[in-house]
């Protein structure tokens, strides 16, 4: 029986990835707003309600190596138009466990209650269960996200960057939950890569999500 995206996952955050053989393996959609492609090492997962067969015959018909046939622009093409849906960025994904006791900033970290805030409701188009809390030149806001994995963002304001409160946060974040965090970083946003490890994250790959929304929606916004 073929795992799900959720079992993949899981056992991504305990360590335990795909075999390695450069092959691709092909996952229903846990939600229908959830499609895309995971890159491990040496290993695809695209998350499609499309026949698998297609999907394999598509990547077969490429004339490149079989180890990145699924991020080729070509086959992504394909799938955006085979699907009707938009391509979002190709994000680093790391994890990181959760972590016992009380969490840096905690005298200083307050909850956001206020439904209206800017990051809970760009949040809320992504995540279910978000939760946000606030220090002072920052937010931490947390939800479940692809396939109900628990998902970290945070945001920093521009004159407070630079100081160390974007790692302070993500830290916190491993303090504030029970299960492993998952954070999507744009790989060219160095900053935020280098928070997220000296927190702890650890990489586990690169995925691109497809939007539901249609492909004149444009581009959507990095998430960090």
């Amino acid at each position: 029986m073929t795992d799900t995206l959720r079992d993949i996952l899981d056992a991504a955050a305990r360590g335990v990835f795909p075999t390695a053989d450069g092959s691709t393996t092909v996952v229903p959609e846990p939600s229908d707003r959830t499609a895309g492609v995971l890159s491990f090492t040496a290993h695809s997962v695209v998350v499609t309600d499309e026949d698998p067969a297609w999907v394999y015959d598509t990547l077969r018909g490429l004339d490149c190596d079989a180890l990145s046939a699924t991020m080729n622009p070509r086959f992504l093409a394909a799938l955006m138009e085979r699907t009707g849906r938009a391509a979002e960025t190709v994000d680093a994904v790391l994890v990181g466990s959760p972590l016992p006791g009380e969490p840096p900033l905690a005298s200083k970290l307050r909850g956001i209650e206020d439904a209206g805030h800017p990051r809970i409701v760009y949040a809320r188009r992504r995540r279910d269960d978000v939760r946000a809390w606030a220090a002072e030149g920052g937010v931490l806001v947390v939800g479940r996200g692809i396939a109900g994995r628990l998902e970290v963002s945070v945001e920093v304001d521009e004159d407070e960057r630079h100081r160390g409160l974007g790692r302070l946060l993500v830290s916190a974040a491993r303090h504030l939950v029970t299960e492993p965090l998952w954070a999507q970083i744009a790989p060219g946003n160095a900053r935020s890569v280098r928070a997220f490890q000296a927190a702890g994250y650890r990489p586990v790959g690169a995925e691109l999500l497809l939007s539901a929304r249609p492909r004149s929606a444009g581009c959507s916004d990095s998430r960090s």
